[in-house]
């Protein structure tokens, strides 16, 4: 059963999806050369405290960080550390939060300094991606069209899509359904209806599709060491237009 989100909920929702994005901006906002990937938890950690919220990844399935982070090859699932971001790095950066029993998640990949046109553009593509798949978040359209639709638009401009993870519903759980993968047929899957809630997130590679899981056993690489880019919102399925619930606003409501 996929949730249909009342009233009420919905307006928990918006509140969790504008925490998680107000927090992710604020840590776009410190991203230079130098800051370690583990400063930048830290920081997130600081962060959902101030804002009285937790974060929805911390300790799920015993994963250890307050947010994932990557940097170039690293598709998701990062672990902050000791690493130090450079200039021409991409960082890639999910924040999932739970506010009031609801969460809000997204993500985004962040251009540290003048980066390579191809991974420039692989950027650009990327989240191109993600505003026009958001758009097919819509009553009577399925999950395969949004799946399509990301595919398609990848593989037209040369990249490849990730198959290993996948979008999926999100609310009172951080993983519900439907699941949503970045690949598919038009037509198929479920009927969105209004008062869904949608973790759209493609995850769209340079190089070849194919990952590899690091030692650590979370963090997801490219197979080829190419970068990878990932761009997230949460969205609402409404009767009329659909409603990202993870804009970042210029001040966080309490």
């Amino acid at each position: 059963m996929i949730p249909i989100k009342r009233p009420h909920e919905i307006e928990k929702m918006r509140q969790a999806g504008e925490t998680a994005a107000w927090i992710l901006q604020n840590l776009v906002e410190m991203i230079a050369p130098g800051v370690t990937t583990g400063e930048v938890d830290h920081r997130a950690s600081q962060l959902m405290s101030e804002a009285g919220v937790k974060s929805a990844f911390l300790g799920y399935k015993k994963f250890p960080g307050h947010i994932c982070i990557g940097l170039n090859e690293e598709v998701v699932h990062g672990i902050g550390g000791s690493r130090p971001i450079s200039y021409g790095d991409i960082v890639k950066m999910d924040v999932g939060i739970i506010r009031d029993g609801w969460i809000g998640d997204n993500a985004t990949s962040v251009a540290v300094g003048i980066i390579a046109p191809e991974t420039e553009r692989l950027l650009a593509v990327t989240e191109r991606i993600l505003r026009g798949a958001v758009e097919l978040a819509r009553p009577g359209h399925r999950v395969g069209d949004i799946s399509n639709f990301v595919e398609t638009e990848a593989v037209k401009n040369g990249f490849s899509v990730v198959r290993e993870f996948v979008g999926h519903g999100v609310g009172r759980r951080l993983h519900e359904d439907p699941q949503i993968p970045n690949f598919g047929k038009r037509g198929v899957g479920p009927k969105l209806k209004a008062g869904m809630t949608l973790a759209i997130e493609p995850m769209i590679n340079l190089g070849t599709e194919k990952v590899r899981i690091l030692p650590d056993k979370w963090t997801a690489v490219t197979a080829d060491g190419q970068p990878s880019a990932h761009f997230e919102h949460t969205v609402l399925v409404t009767d009329h237009q659909p409603e990202v619930l993870t804009w970042p606003p210029k001040t966080l409501s309490k």
